[in-house]
């Protein structure tokens, strides 16, 4: 399946829904473990999954072959999860997963925590 490109204006619950592979399952669990933080908000930015708690926190995108785990502050996290590889700006780190690639969801929870500002 090709990557989509999400229209605007469409809801985080219809961007999850929209994956039926191996992508959606990975997305739904990373999903829940971001908004398992408290006064973390979910919207639908640039096209994708975005988590807000005074500014972006985090980001989990499907694309093609691969679903990406960022974080604007995860430059400071890599000690807690190695697969965090810099770039971007804003200290920003992401983890690329491919099939058969997880984040545990109490790992993803942990991160998204502490990135919150």
């Amino acid at each position: 399946m090709k990557w989509k490109k999400v229209k605007p204006g469409l809801t985080p619950d219809v961007y999850a829904a929209s994956f039926d592979d191996w992508r959606g399952e990975e997305l739904r669990r990373l999903r829940a473990a971001a908004l398992a933080v408290e006064g973390v908000d979910e919207v639908i930015k640039w096209g994708h999954l975005v988590y807000l708690s005074n500014g972006p926190v985090a980001l989990i995108r499907a694309e093609g072959k691969r679903v990406l785990f960022g974080l604007w502050r995860g430059q400071r996290l890599r000690e807690t999860e190695p697969r965090l590889k810099p770039g971007g700006q804003y200290e920003m780190a992401s983890i690329s997963l491919a099939e058969a690639e997880t984040l545990d969801p109490a790992v993803a929870t942990a991160l998204v925590a502490p990135a919150s500002p």
